[in-house]
């Protein structure tokens, strides 16, 4: 196996068990790659999700940190999570908070809502699941447009994609290092743009200022229902 071969392998293996058998130590692992940042990262997408609607599915919501925050930003949001550990850890997450967010376990590749059911999806550090062109037409299949939307306005799934370090710090070099070991880190292309055209979607990629770094933002929708339903 090649050297790249490899380290795939390991990072896939390291996030199966992260988000399984080792999910009860996700929250630390979080707060130390970001040092402490991870849960103001995600916050980032909040007031992009509050524009376009308050019926919000967050795909892949791991812990539950994100539904909480919108939860009490006054969102409607509904959380699925494949792993079944992570579903547990999120539960635990909102009773903590005093916080009520349904929580689905099921696949972002077969969503188990009826058409429109969402104002728009978001995701948070995703893997490549959410490139998958069949999680790519459940989420334009859930999601829906409104006649008083602008067209420019009009998108259906925001993505916290990745985080640029803006200080040369020790800390911020190693935040760096460790982001484009595990592939994490800024893409050299925009993210996915082949498979996200191909699936019939347009983006865009915005930055929020988030303390000394900037966190990447995707927004993106499907051009093929700019009209309204």
């Amino acid at each position: 196996m090649r050297p790249n071969g490899i380290r795939t392998h390991l990072l896939k293996l390291f996030y199966r068990l992260l988000y399984n058998e080792f999910a009860w130590t996700y929250n630390l692992v979080a707060w130390l790659v970001s040092f402490g940042q991870w849960k103001a990262w995600t916050r980032a997408i909040i007031p992009h999700i509050a524009a376009r609607s308050d019926r919000i599915l967050e795909l892949a919501s791991g812990p539950g940190h994100l539904l909480v925050s919108m939860s009490k930003q006054g969102l409607k949001p509904i959380g699925i999570d494949l792993s079944p550990a992570m579903c547990r850890l999120a539960t635990r997450t909102l009773h903590t908070a005093d916080v009520r967010v349904p929580i689905v376990r099921a696949r972002a590749q077969a969503l188990p809502f009826r058409n429109n059911s969402f104002g728009c999806s978001v995701a948070t550090f995703p893997t490549e699941f959410i490139l998958d062109p069949r999680t790519l037409r459940e989420v334009d299949r859930v999601t829906y447009y409104t006649s008083e939307q602008q067209p420019t306005d009009n998108w259906r799934m925001g993505i916290v994609g990745w985080v640029r370090f803006g200080q040369h710090t020790i800390p911020s070099r190693f935040l760096n290092w460790l982001y484009h070991t595990t592939e994490q880190g800024e893409p050299s292309v925009a993210i996915g743009d082949d498979i996200l055209r191909r699936a019939g979607f347009e983006y865009q990629v915005i930055s929020s200022r988030v303390g000394h770094n900037d966190v990447m933002l995707i927004l993106a929708r499907q051009k093929k229902r700019d009209l309204p339903i």
